[in-house]
């Protein structure tokens, strides 16, 4: 079985600023992390890895520095890793990135078949979802998103049942290899890094594939050009002054409490009573 993760390296969300001036988001100084969504998938391609075998490639596209992400990713146990880089992706937004990433994974299958693929649910830079599905609409791979579980892999059949989140309750699905997963958070926890593994990143030959050994042949598809979205404006959010409101309740009871909170806001909000009355 073979498993290619993608994985991408973000800015740690916890310590972006916004400039106040200039409304833009100050990178300086803020530590480069894994998408910890992809970390979900990584940890999901490793079970599989140690349950059935197979060989687990990692990729991201991004600058020579992503090269700390991937060799993170093989200290937890891949075994190949390719740095996707080249000036010419540089300002790609979601479609672009589905494009130049799909393209990678083609590059891959001319040497070994991919029988899945892994991405995090979303990035919380981005905070999207777009790139799993785009990449899976340009490989003409069946979709797995938000999936919660992995229920059962037949290897000989080729086929995957998962389970996967959605309104109202869980769905469970079946289909057949290959296919694209996107993990939803909270599924595994993700292992610790061994000291023979750390050892072997380290010293892992990274490959480094430029827009041609990425097989990119329209140029008007990746990077800038090949980004429609346009962000207008990038602002942090206004700090509420108001405080919390403490409501005293003498008996202590959870209905009485609930009637009391109730009571309270429908004070404040009358449009929500008539809304719920209307309804019931």
């Amino acid at each position: 079985m073979h498993i290619v993760v993608c994985i991408k390296q973000v800015p740690d969300s916890a310590q972006i600023r916004v400039h106040p001036v200039t409304n833009t988001i100050m990178r300086q100084g803020v530590p480069a992390i894994i998408n910890p969504y992809d970390l979900f998938a990584l940890e999901e391609a490793l079970r599989l890895k140690d349950k059935f075998g197979g060989t687990i490639t990692v990729i991201t596209m991004g600058p020579p520095q992503a090269e700390a992400a991937l060799r993170k990713a093989l200290s937890f146990g891949a075994d190949d890793a390719i740095l996707v880089t080249d000036r010419a992706f540089a300002g790609a937004d979601t479609l672009a990135t589905s494009c130049a990433l799909a393209s990678v994974i083609r590059q891959i299958q001319n040497n070994m078949p991919v029988d899945m693929v892994f991405t995090g649910k979303q990035t919380i830079d981005g905070d999207t979802a777009q790139v799993g599905p785009g990449v899976a609409k340009r490989l003409g791979l069946q979709l797995l998103s938000y999936v919660s579980r992995i229920a059962a892999v037949d290897v000989e059949q080729r086929e995957i049942v998962v389970q996967r989140r959605a309104e109202g309750g869980v769905q469970v699905l079946k289909t057949a290899l290959p296919c694209l997963v996107t993990m939803l958070e909270g599924t595994n926890e993700m292992r610790f890094a061994t000291m023979p593994n750390m050892f072997r990143a380290a010293r892992h030959p990274l490959k480094v594939w430029d827009k041609d050994a990425a097989g990119i042949e329209d140029m008007t598809k990746i990077g800038l050009k090949g980004s429609p979205t346009v962000v207008s404006k990038v602002f942090a959010p206004t700090p509420k002054s108001a405080r919390a409101e403490i409501i005293a309740v003498e008996s202590g009871e959870p209905k009485d409490m609930a009637v009391t909170l109730l009571a309270k806001m429908f004070t404040r909000f009358p449009q929500i009573e008539k809304q719920l009355t209307q309804q019931a």
